[in-house]
């Protein structure tokens, strides 16, 4: 009986799935690096958008809508103040959402915007929002949580509705707790 020596090939397989499994990790920040790039799944900045816009188009109406919606595990409660709005291209208007703490702990949350249909994310300039930083809430705080954007003038004109959608997470246990020094 002739034995065969399955040790190379056993060597190559395992370096496939390392190789494998190291390519599924980067899946995702590649995924996301090419969404913002090309705006596609509704990806939107995660930077502000300068002040620097093209003049307001006054022929053309736009119609926004805001959604939002909490995870399943975050308890807060968290509502846009408007659900609708009419935009002008190149007007800069300024929304409201506002988000409650209601347990009887410090939170941190971390909304995370997505944009409607896709390609409308690349016209959709926030100027400030929420959503660039982590938000901190007291037990039983509540706050007011500002959105200001316009629409570039250059959005296609077969896009007239536009969705932003917010979905809020518990990002509490993420963040690294303070040093004893800090807390002091």
């Amino acid at each position: 009986m002739v034995q065969v020596n399955h040790g190379p090939l056993l060597r190559k397989l395992a370096l496939v799935v390392l190789v494998m499994f190291g390519f599924a990790f980067a899946l995702v920040p590649l995924y996301d690096v090419f969404c913002r790039i090309t705006g596609l799944n509704g990806k939107t900045a995660v930077q502000p958008a300068t002040t620097e816009r093209a003049v307001i188009d006054s022929k053309r109406t736009i119609q926004i809508e805001f959604l939002a919606h909490a995870d399943t595990r975050m308890p807060w409660q968290f509502s846009g103040e408007t659900a609708r709005l009419s935009v002008r291209p190149g007007e800069m208007k300024l929304v409201n959402y506002r988000v409650f703490n209601p347990t009887d702990r410090t939170m941190i949350g971390q909304a995370v915007p997505s944009v409607s249909p896709g390609p409308a994310a690349a016209y959709l300039k926030k100027v400030e929002c929420f959503c660039f930083n982590r938000q901190e809430l007291q037990a039983g705080e509540s706050k007011l949580m500002p959105l200001k954007f316009y629409v570039d003038p250059d959005l296609p004109d077969n896009i007239n509705t536009i969705t932003l959608s917010y979905s809020l997470y518990e990002i509490t246990q993420s963040t690294p707790a303070p040093t004893l020094a800090q807390r002091k």
